[in-house]
């Protein structure tokens, strides 16, 4: 098989034109091809006049046509990677027989799907605890609270089955370098449980909320199927754990604070949840998701090492799909090959602060995601259609431990919540988002009433000046942004463009530390994973981090033999 990179065509081009452009590089017949699949397609549109479509394809020819070809360096192309993936181990005989051995997983979002899966197809038979809801009852939650302002704090946006990224625009793409194709892995599965087979090679792929719902019904009953077992309404409220042995010590990869000695170094036993429950297990994988700021602080006392981490706050913008359309795609905005144009914006202040668009959302919705009581929070989430009226993004600021939430590891969590409870102030204390047109945030005015962008953010929005909203720097750094972001897209900084606020949850505010082996630095056999735990952002690279941390367990279970290195 080889890799062919780069074919370009035209945006209408029939459907015989990739094969007769391969056909064309290989200084080949058609008759010589035994088969073709389009590993990826990618759009340039820096050309508005001519938008061109980009393949990478995979070719299938006879063996010695292909040694021949590839000893050619006039012909471009390469063999083709095998991106099938390859299991660490497998249960059958390798693995402790004794009950607590089971492993656990705490979180039922894309890495507690993805590491919870791989346990089961591995032999593993993990026992899921998830606080929240089963993907249904959340979802029926959920837009109760979007219809009534009647707010679960156990089931909303954050918690529940599928992670906060069931309802968003279910982007899976990433910058994580992925060598090991375990990103191929995710999109496998995704497609095995009902997702578009298009995900597995457009170079922007997205899902959306309602199709996530089946998806994830799907993966849960695998792995129910493989032995597993999902609890739902499960919160957990204790780590439990002992002194680590003296023999393993010296085996650790660990940070020890400064005050504390080889005594902080724990291993733990198990968990009990808040219904009184205690589970036992040496190996826990904890993907709890960016908003369990609880589990969070009980962690801490525990002794589970933390550190905070940058984050961001800000906006959601939104502008009428058409002008983004236009912007990007000129007159071939609407084409089916391109569908709902989207964007990515950065701008470097002159305060020292980076403004940057985040999660963006195109045909979509501005969405209520606080899982607190008197908090208001922003996100953006989009069909698998795409088609709704606005197109929306957070448009937000890098902040930092040092400089803007020192004090103590949980700092990020203080500032969060600070803007969450204004924000619900200003928007009038019932869960509506204070709100403010572009042109007169700008100006620095109060907005009256709604132009041509109507807000999609339900329970609602109240009207007001955003500048009470965030701390000065960020206010000072959005208003500069928003008119360089409109040299890039004609129209971005249009007067009757909607700001909704705050867009606080953009990421962890916290890294719950690992090892090279993927475990606490303090605590062995706890496996922090995902958003929550520092380490990914967004739905693929959450369930590629999921991977990781379930084969690391499982290395760590395998019965040594003579070649093993665990």
């Amino acid at each position: 098989m080889l890799r062919l990179d780069n074919i370009k065509l035209p945006l209408d081009h029939a459907d015989a034109e990739l094969l007769e452009a391969i056909c064309s590089r290989l200084e080949i017949s058609v008759s010589e091809v035994i088969h073709f699949t389009v590993f990826k397609r990618s759009y340039d549109a820096r050309n508005k006049s001519n938008i061109q479509l980009i393949y990478q394809v995979n070719v299938q020819l006879g063996a010695e046509l292909e040694k021949r070809l590839l000893g050619k360096q006039s012909i471009l192309c390469r063999p083709a990677p095998d991106t099938r993936y390859q299991f660490v181990a497998m249960a059958e005989g390798t693995f402790p027989s004794e009950a607590e051995q089971r492993p656990i997983v705490i979180g039922f979002g894309p890495c507690g799907i993805l590491s919870a899966l791989l346990l089961a197809q591995m032999g593993l038979r993990p026992i899921v605890l998830e606080r929240g809801s089963d993907v249904r009852k959340r979802t029926k939650d959920t837009w109760g609270f979007w219809r009534k302002g009647q707010l679960n704090t156990e089931s909303n946006v954050q918690f529940g089955e599928g992670g906060a990224g069931t309802f968003s625009d279910g982007k899976l793409y990433s910058q994580v370098k992925d060598k090991r194709h375990l990103g191929r892995k995710v999109l496998d599965e995704f497609v095995k449980a009902g997702a578009p087979p298009e995900i597995l090679f457009l170079s922007k792929p997205h899902i959306g909320t309602f199709k996530l719902v089946t998806m994830v019904e799907r993966m849960r009953a695998e792995i129910v199927r493989l032995g597993g077992e999902i609890r739902f309404d499960s919160k957990v409220e204790h780590l439990l754990h002992e002194p680590l042995a003296s023999s393993e010590l010296n085996n650790r990869d660990t940070r020890i604070t400064e005050g504390e000695n080889e005594s902080a170094l724990r291993q733990v036993t198990g968990i009990r949840l808040a219904d009184g429950t205690v589970l036992n297990s040496r190996h826990i994988i904890l993907a709890i998701g960016h908003s369990a700021r609880d589990t969070f602080s009980m962690l801490l006392e525990e002794g589970v090492y933390i550190e905070p981490k940058p984050f961001s706050i800000g906006f959601r913008i939104e502008h009428p799909q058409s002008v983004i359309d236009r912007a990007r795609f000129g007159n071939r905005a609407g084409h089916a090959k391109l569908g709902a144009a989207d964007y990515k914006l950065v701008h470097h202040c002159a305060n020292g602060r980076s403004v940057y668009s985040f999660c963006m959302c195109p045909g979509g919705t501005v969405v209520a995601a606080t899982s607190e009581e008197g908090h208001v929070v922003t996100n953006g989430m989009s069909q698998y259609s795409r088609n709704e009226r606005n197109a929306n993004s957070a448009i937000v600021v890098g902040i930092d431990p040092e400089t803007d939430y020192p004090g103590h590891v949980l700092a990020g969590i203080d500032l969060q919540r600070k803007l969450e409870k204004l924000a619900y102030t200003l928007g009038g204390s019932d869960y509506c988002a204070p709100a403010q047109l572009v042109g007169d945030f700008l100006a620095d005015e109060p907005s009256t009433a709604l132009a041509s962008a109507q807000p999609s953010y339900k329970p609602g929005i109240k009207l007001g000046n955003l500048s009470e909203a965030l701390p000065q720097f960020a206010i000072d750094a959005i208003r500069e942004a928003i008119p360089v972001f409109d040299r890039q897209i004609k129209g971005f900084a249009m007067p009757e463009a909607l700001l909704t606020g705050v867009e606080t949850r953009t990421s962890s505010p916290i890294c719950i530390k690992r090892g090279s082996d993927y475990q606490n630095l303090t605590m062995k056999g706890l496996y922090p994973a995902g958003e929550g735990a520092g380490y990914a952002g967004g739905i693929l690279s959450a369930g590629i981090d999921g991977i990781k941390v379930a084969e690391a367990l499982a290395t760590s279970l395998r019965a040594p033999t003579g070649s093993d290195v665990v």
